[in-house]
């Protein structure tokens, strides 16, 4: 797959448009089948609810998977992603019905050697931030 992004097509400030993804309950039983966290605070309601969570959480592995899903949407290259990390800050609640949506995007913070650029994003659910100091370095063509 070739990168639809090019190095020499950003600049520092260029803004990614965002991106919003639904999450519900069955997505966050494959997750936990595919990662093998079966913690009940991502699936069962009056478990969540026991220990203080408002509701069902998604898992924060599965959050940080959809903005490194977004970077590489973005670029068009799911190889091009050369480090990524992030900061939790609020969990994503997932009520039953209707679900949760989460909102990202993100801005080109600063341009580096060998074509690598730092992309800052911002997540967003309920109208506020899952994730902190999200930053990822992407190989761009």
């Amino acid at each position: 797959m070739t990168a639809k992004v090019k190095y020499a097509d950003v600049e520092v400030g260029t803004e990614i448009p965002a991106q919003t993804y639904k999450i519900d309950r069955a997505n966050l039983v494959m997750y936990a089948g595919a990662s093998g966290d079966f913690n009940p605070i991502h699936w069962r309601e009056s478990f969540a609810k026991s220990v203080g969570l408002p509701d069902v959480i998604a898992h924060g592995m599965y959050t940080m998977a959809q903005g490194g899903r977004f970077v590489t949407d973005w670029v068009g290259d799911p190889g091009a992603v050369v480090d990524y990390g992030v900061r939790f800050s609020s969990p994503v609640v997932v009520p039953d019905e209707g679900g949760a949506t989460l909102e990202i995007s993100g801005q080109v913070e600063e341009k580096l050697d060998d074509n690598k650029v730092v992309v800052a994003l911002t997540a967003k659910s309920n109208d506020q931030k899952v994730l902190t100091r999200a930053k990822a370095v992407v190989k761009l063509a």
